[in-house]
């Protein structure tokens, strides 16, 4: 069983992304997901913990500086604007979701177990077909900021108030 931490728009928020990461400490997550919107390059070694992944959103402008601290960190994986991978048998897309287009062919395309998206600062949850669609919400410019955690291969969610 595989623990997955998800997280989305912390927008260069230290002090916030910090709540996320001790949560996901106590929670005992072993991988994490960011789903863009990182915002600063401070941000990435603050889950050097956990292997990581990371895809950018539309206010990562300076994706230089983020791809070179992403790829300081061991463990850690800059994926652009769009990732997958494979975990527990289980097919995982991760996006930003700006871009609308993009957004509807990966969770109408019937490939993916699940995917993982951010953007809307809105925790949300549902299926689309047999992929289950996840917005763990935002840990900065949310009421209430959250995360969420996906136990693999079942795809249960947990969802973490920050």
């Amino acid at each position: 069983m595989t623990r997955l931490g998800i997280v989305s728009d912390t927008h260069a928020h230290v002090a916030f992304t910090r709540q996320a990461v001790i949560a996901f400490s106590e929670q005992e997550v072993d991988e994490v997901i960011h789903c863009g919107d990182i915002g600063s390059a401070e941000i990435p070694p603050l889950f050097a913990h956990w292997p990581a992944h990371f895809v950018f959103g539309n206010v990562d402008h300076r994706t230089h500086l983020l791809e070179a601290a992403i790829a300081e960190t061991p463990h850690h994986t800059c994926h652009g604007r769009y990732g997958q991978i494979k975990r527990d048998g289980r097919k995982i897309a991760m996006l930003h979701s700006d871009d609308q287009r993009r957004f509807d062919e990966v969770i109408h395309g019937c490939q993916f177990d699940l995917v993982c998206y951010g953007h809307t600062h809105c925790a949300k949850q549902e299926r689309v077909g047999d992929t289950l669609v996840l917005n763990p919400g935002a840990v900065y410019r949310a009421d209430p900021h959250t995360v969420a955690i996906v136990d693999l291969p079942q795809l249960t969610v947990t969802w973490i108030e920050l």
